[in-house]
Formats: C-alpha cells, structure tokens, sequence
C-alpha cells in the first residue's frame, strides 16, 4: 500500500487548462484548415484527464495497492499521448511532466527518475522521426531544453513533498509518543500522589500515637494513681495530679511544636527533651536515670525526634505495660551514628502478646517505632535478658546514622560506643535522676 502526500493537487487541473486554452487558441487562429474532430478529441482528451483527477486524490489520501497505481498513470501516460496528437500548437507536451513527478511519488525517486529520462526519450524520438534535422533547429532544441527543465523541477518538486510527507509522519509519531508520555507521566503522578498520601497518613498516625498516645497514657497512669492514693496519700495523689497536668500540658506542646516546625521554630534538642522526659516519669516507686555522650550538634532534626519518639515507645511499655521500678535511659551521639538505650528491669516484651497489657515485638507501637526508625536507614533491636540485679528486663537499642540514608536501605550494625548502657561508665557522662 502507498499513501504519498497530495502534494499541490491543483498543479495538474491548472496545467490542462492551460493546455486547453493553448491548443485552442492555436486551432482558432491557424491559418490551415480547420479540424472540428481533431479539435473536440483534443478537448475530450483533457476533460478525461481531469475526470481521472478525483480517483487520483483518493489514491493519495487513502493508498492504494502499487497496481491500481501502476494503472491510474499507464492511463495518465495514454492519454497524454492522444492528447498531444491531436494537438497541433505542440503546448501538451508539457503534460508529460506530470509522469515523473506521479512515479516519483507513488513508486519512489528511482522511478520517478527513469520515466522522466523515458519522456525526454520519447520527445527526442517523435522529434527525429517527425522533424528532419531538427537538432540544427534552434526552436526544437529550445522546446527540448525547457522540457528537461521543466521534468527537473518536476522531481525536485516531488522530493520535496515527500520529505515533507516523511517529516509529518515523523511529527506525527513524536506526537503520538508525547501524548503516550504524559499519559504514563499522569498515571505516574496519580500513583505517587496516592502512595504520598499513604505515607503521610502513616506518618500522622505514628504522631499521634508517639506522642499524643505517650502524654495521654501517662495522664491515665497519673489519674489511676491519683485516685488509688486520694485517700491513703494525699500528697502523692497531689504529686500525680500536677504530673498529669504536665503531661497534658507537654501533649499542647508538642502539638505547638510541631506546627512551628513548619515555621522555622527553635531546632528540636533531644537531650533537652529527654532530660525533660526523665524528669517528669520518676517517682517513689519508678527511678529513671539518664545518661548523655557526646554532642548532637549534626545530627538532624528528622533523626532527633525519631529517637525521641522511640524513647517515648519504650519508656511508656516499661513503665505501663513491663511494671518496671528501674529505667536506665543511655543516649551516645558519635561521629556516624546516634545510638538510644532504654533498658529496665520489668517482665520484658514476650514474642506473641499472651496478656492484654503486655504489649509484643510487633505491637502497633513497636511496630511504628521501627518504621520511623528504619526510614530514615537506622534500626531497632529489642532484647530481653536478666538484669544486674538478675531479674528480667528489657533492653531496646535504637540506633540512626549521622547523615539519613534512603529509605528502606538497611541500617549500619550498632557502633560500639565507649561504656556501656549502665549509668556512671563514662567520665563525661549527664546524669539525671527522676526521684518524685
């Protein structure tokens, strides 16, 4: 199937007209006789070519097979001969350009090529049959010249419709392709706006269970307490009463905090915050200790809070569901990595909840506390051994590097800080006792 372009389709309806208009301008003022059938066969010649153009048009717009083709111009060809026969002013032989500029298009460059060489054939051989000498005829070798120029800009004609044609369907495909790119481009984007979505929903639900569900947990734990002691220890219920305002207060805070966050507010201090933290659990019956290594100047505020919240996590499991009396909390910051102990003496976390308030390793609080670790390329360990005082406990290591890694890349193995967890192993230690 060929599909060339219709290249400047009135060429050939303007080109018989002018034909037509020669012919018979010729034929009314010749001085011979006149020749009525010769004449109207003429005519009728080019009115059969221009009836020719409509299936000629089809052709072009929808393609046709090479044969139909092959035949549209063998009939072009025959009647152009007939036309030039009977026309005696010798004006239609401009119509055999027409040949290798059709060839040209529907066959390709080489076609094209050899029919015009066949037309200058075939006017040189009626010129030798039909004009003796008409070489040293300086009008026929005139005629001859202008043809051949004429067959010339009939083929540069014809390149350039169909360099144009190749460049529209070229465009035609880049469009095609564009338009399949922003289509994948707008799918792409719906899925990662979903999947934004999804994390960001995930993201608020860690919040508001690491820290909202913190300071509301231990508002309960104080009011419990309150109301147990309101009676039999009026100051201790008193005690319990002022730390749940402080944990609701705290709660405000860092809702505050964290719309500020947004605002370029004060840069988050995780020993501050600690300190703080440990201050306000401790009492008669818990003692939280604290110990700090080192500078957390570097380390971003994204792995900062992540510890913080985590520490959050472990301090509310040993306090409320592990029944601790002792909470020793050890946070080392190194050259690469950010390490947060929590370790107690409480029942530990059992592998499968086997208690309503025991919470397990994949507990949704847990389970958020890894991820937010793990986001930003950290880790979580979560072990239970004896104590020093050989009583069971729990020890929860959280550890973040320096520079955040990408997501869902493992984290480094835990560094080995100097000392270990146990509070007093290290000369430039801060020591916090919660006392109550």
């Amino acid at each position: 199937m060929t599909s060339p372009p219709i290249a400047v389709p009135w060429i050939p309806p303007v080109l018989y007209a002018a034909v037509l208009l020669g012919g018979g301008y010729h034929a009314a003022v010749s001085d011979g006789p006149v020749h009525t059938a010769r004449t109207v066969g003429f005519a009728a010649g080019l009115v059969l070519l221009l009836l020719l153009e409509p299936a000629e048009h089809r052709r072009y717009r929808h393609g046709t097979p090479k044969g139909v083709a092959a035949a549209l111009l063998a009939a072009r060809v025959v009647l152009f001969s007939v036309v030039a026969l009977l026309d005696g002013s010798g004006v239609s032989r401009a119509l055999f350009v027409l040949v290798p500029f059709t060839a040209h298009l529907s066959f390709g460059r080489r076609a094209g090529r050899l029919s015009g060489a066949g037309c200058v054939a075939l006017l040189v051989t009626g010129y030798t049959v039909g004009v003796p000498h008409w070489w040293v005829r300086a009008a026929y070798v005139s005629d001859l010249l202008m043809f051949v120029l004429a067959l010339a800009l009939a083929l540069s004609m014809a390149a350039v419709a169909v360099r144009e044609q190749a460049g529209r369907a070229r465009l035609e495909g880049v469009l095609a392709e564009l338009e399949q790119s922003h289509e994948l481009l707008s799918d792409f984007a719906l899925r990662v706006a979903e999947l934004s979505t999804a994390s960001e929903r995930n993201r608020v639900a860690r919040e508001i269970h690491d820290s909202l569900g913190h300071h509301l947990t231990a508002v309960a734990i104080q009011l419990e307490k309150a109301e147990a002691f309101r009676t039999l220890d009026p100051p201790a219920a008193a005690k319990a009463v002022s730390d749940a305002r402080w944990s609701a207060g705290r709660a405000l805070s860092e809702v505050r905090e964290s719309v500020g966050a947004l605002r370029d507010a004060r840069p988050f201090s995780l020993t501050r915050a600690l300190a703080d933290l440990v201050r306000h659990l401790g009492d008669e019956r818990l003692t939280v200790t604290l110990e700090v290594t080192g500078d957390e100047s570097g380390y971003d505020a994204a792995s900062l809070t992540a510890l913080y919240r985590a520490a959050q996590e472990a301090l509310t499991n040993a306090h409320r569901h592990g029944r601790a009396t002792r909470i020793e909390v050890s946070a080392a910051y190194g050259e690469s990595s950010a390490r947060l102990v929590v370790a107690d003496n409480g029942r530990g976390f059992p592998a499968s909840p086997q208690a309503a308030d025991r919470p397990s390793r994949t507990g949704y609080g847990i389970r958020g506390m890894r991820e937010r670790v793990e986001l930003l390329g950290g880790r979580v360990d979560i072990e239970d051994r004896p104590t020093v005082d050989r009583s069971s406990g729990a020890v929860v290591t959280m550890t973040v590097p320096r520079t955040p890694l990408p997501a869902g890349s493992a984290g480094p193995p835990p560094p080995a800080l100097s000392g270990s967890w146990a509070p007093g192993t290290s000369t430039d230690a801060i020591r916090r006792r919660g006392t109550g």
